[in-house]
Formats: structure tokens, C-alpha cells, sequence
């Protein structure tokens, strides 16, 4: 792929493969995931199509405002499960890896009317922790205003010290979700407390996935 600065490797799940993969399947695709509640876990998971399935399913399971970090080597698939993510979002603009624009927003509408965003950031390319975290600020305090009105797109900045608003998203008050999904949050100074971490590993040809809920805030 063009968009990645490394040689694809074996069994390499990556954006570009993975929709090409789930077109060929789209007549066979399942809904198995979808509907269990809760998902469990860990998840083996043997193609492409898998992936994105456990994103279509986690997508019913996420609060509105979650913050979702993912964790995996270079074409684990990690953009592969934010692709499934929007499925399950009612998003219908193709998923592509943030890695050079950093951030990309998408807008959807769920079947019962509720419109949803979703906050895609990819932190490989910065350098420092206080990038990362400075990124990260901005986009949930965009994410916010999106779920406060979701016709708004505000210039908005991380605060002076840098420091990460603790305060939840939330939905908006009109039912309005908003999902922030980060890829290489090992980037971060320190990982937010107050957000889901799924971590991508490969096993054999496949992958097996496993997640942590957020940690309970006094």
C-alpha cells in the first residue's frame, strides 16, 4: 500500500486489503458478533472479515463518547476493526487510515435516526508524547462540540498546558454518538484511564484480539 511507509507483511490485515478482502465476502458476511452481548473475549480471529465484524460488534457495546485505543504491530488491522466500528456507526464513507492526515471525522446515522461521529486518529507519526497528547486534546474537545451539536466543526485548541480534559463525552442531547478510535497510543504520554484498550496480536495466519474496559473513576 502507498499509504504505509513499510513492506507488507504476511497476512497483513491493513485498510486497503481489508476492504478489498470484505468486498469479496460481502455476500457471506455475519452478523454473529452483533448480536451476542456481552462480546466474549478473547476473540480469535481468522481473516480480514473477522476484524471487522468484532468493529460492528463493539460499536453496539461502546457508551456513547467512548475513546477506544487500539494496540497492534503495523498490519495487525487495527484500521480494519475502526472500518467495522463504522459499519456499526451507520457510517457509509469509506474507511482509510489517518497515518499522514493524523485525524479524519466521519458522520453516519444509526437505523433508529440518531446521527453519530466518529473521530479516527492515527499518533504513528508523532515524535513526542506532548504531540500526541496535544492531538488527542483537540480532537475530544471537537468531539464534545460534535455531540453538543453535531452541525458544528469549531477551531478548537488543547489547552495552554497541554493537560487532557477528563470530562466524558457523553451522547448530545438530541441522542447524537460520538466515538473517538485511536491507533498507537503508545504515543501518548500516559494512556487515559477512562478509555477502552484493544490490543490486536498475531496468531498463526490470524489474529486474536483481546480488551479492557475503562477503568472506574471514583
Amino acid at each position: 500500500s502507498s499509504r504505509r511507509r513499510h513492506t507488507r507483511l504476511q497476512g497483513d490485515w491493513s485498510s486497503d486489503v481489508c476492504s478489498s478482502d470484505l468486498k469479496s465476502q460481502s455476500t457471506r458476511r455475519s452478523s454473529t458478533l452483533v448480536a451476542s452481548s456481552p462480546i466474549p473475549q478473547p476473540q480469535r480471529l481468522s481473516d480480514a472479515a473477522a476484524t471487522r465484524a468484532l468493529g460492528e460488534a463493539l460499536a453496539h457495546q461502546l457508551q456513547p463518547g467512548s475513546i477506544l485505543l487500539l494496540v497492534g504491530d503495523l498490519g495487525a488491522g487495527k484500521t480494519c476493526l475502526v472500518q467495522g466500528l463504522a459499519e456499526g456507526l451507520g457510517i457509509l464513507e469509506p474507511i482509510t487510515s489517518p497515518t499522514f492526515a493524523l485525524a479524519q471525522h466521519y458522520e453516519g446515522r444509526l437505523p433508529e435516526g440518531n446521527p453519530t461521529h466518529l473521530v479516527h486518529l492515527d499518533l504513528y507519526r508523532l515524535e513526542t508524547g506532548a504531540a500526541a497528547d496535544e492531538l488527542l486534546a483537540q480532537e475530544e474537545e471537537e468531539a464534545r462540540a460534535l455531540a453538543a451539536d453535531p452541525g458544528a466543526s469549531p477551531a478548537l485548541s488543547a489547552s495552554a498546558n497541554g493537560e487532557r480534559d477528563q470530562a466524558r463525552l457523553g451522547a448530545g442531547s438530541n441522542g447524537t454518538r460520538v466515538v473517538l478510535a485511536v491507533e498507537w497510543p503508545e504515543r501518548l504520554s500516559a494512556l487515559p484511564q477512562d478509555a477502552w484498550r484493544l490490543r490486536l496480536e498475531y496468531q498463526g495466519e490470524g489474529r486474536r484480539a483481546h480488551w479492557r474496559e475503562p477503568e472506574a473513576t471514583p
